[in-house]
């Protein structure tokens, strides 16, 4: 298997594969995507790749020209790297997110670093990959971030959509309405990050009922989910400070030790 950086982009270009063609885990014909990378190598050949599966795609060589992109080009998706000339990876994100941007990131990191990659996911990142890394990879995990927010497939084929809309569910004071991926308390909407907000649906289905981090990560990610309980933990840490409190001072996500976490039981639910 080869990783970027032992590759052409020519050579990578020529020798696409795409096991994962017909798969659900790859969503997003035409969705604009930006690689942010200040090696020109790593742009061309995670570009090569993502345009071979359906995606526009932009590029930025620093953190101000990506910042300008995530606020202006109407992006689906960043691919964003952490150490970027200007404005790091890191300050991008936060800026995004502090303006209320909900796009997709993936982070790519050259650190082998626990810290950096949690580091990315407490600012609101959806995934990361850790340089080197195969081109392969990337696309899937951009296919299972995107996957989530109901894009097409790269195969051609747009997932059904139903025709009757979900009912908002009533979660104590939360208001949880997964046609508008919204969350509100008295009316408000309450500013999930999209992963954030996959967790919560998630967990709030079954009231009491317990999830391994395996499972969340699978349910959110699907296939490109790799077992690394911090990323889950880092997720619900940030998801758990924005809700706040439950009226009665609980939590709405409870910690089961030693197995994973479970949305809050009402009383009167038993």
């Amino acid at each position: 298997m080869n990783t970027l950086g032992a590759v052409s982009p020519v050579q990578a270009a020529a020798d696409l594969y795409r096991p994962w063609a017909d798969s659900t885990i790859v969503a997003g014909m035409g969705s604009r995507i930006l690689v942010a990378d200040d090696e020109p190598h790593i742009r061309e050949v995670v570009r090569a790749y993502l345009e071979r599966e359906g995606y526009e795609v932009l590029e930025a060589e620093d953190g101000e020209t990506a910042l300008e992109h995530g606020r202006n080009s109407g992006l689906d998706l960043l691919v964003l790297d952490v150490m970027l000339p200007g404005r790091s990876g890191f300050d991008v994100l936060r800026a995004l997110r502090s303006e209320g941007s909900s796009v997709g990131v993936l982070m790519l990191t050259a650190r082998d670093d626990i810290i950096d990659r949690v580091a990315g996911l407490e600012l609101g990142a959806d995934d990361y990959v850790t340089k080197p890394f195969e081109p392969r990879e990337v696309v899937a995990r951009v296919g299972a971030i995107l996957r989530r927010f109901g894009r097409p497939t790269a195969a051609g084929a747009s997932i059904a959509v139903e025709s009757a809309r979900s009912q908002p569910t009533v979660f104590f004071d939360l208001t949880i309405d997964v046609d508008a991926r919204d969350v509100l308390r008295a009316g408000t909407v309450v500013p999930l990050t999209r992963t954030e907000f996959d967790i919560l649906g998630a967990l709030s289905e079954g009231p009491g009922r317990v999830w391994t981090r395996e499972q969340i990560g699978q349910r959110v990610f699907g296939e490109a989910f790799d077992t690394f309980d911090r990323t889950i933990d880092s997720h619900v840490k940030n998801l758990r400070a924005k809700l706040g409190a439950r009226p009665d001072g609980g939590s709405y996500v409870e910690t089961v030790r030693g197995i994973g976490y479970r949305a809050a039981r009402p009383v009167e639910q038993g």
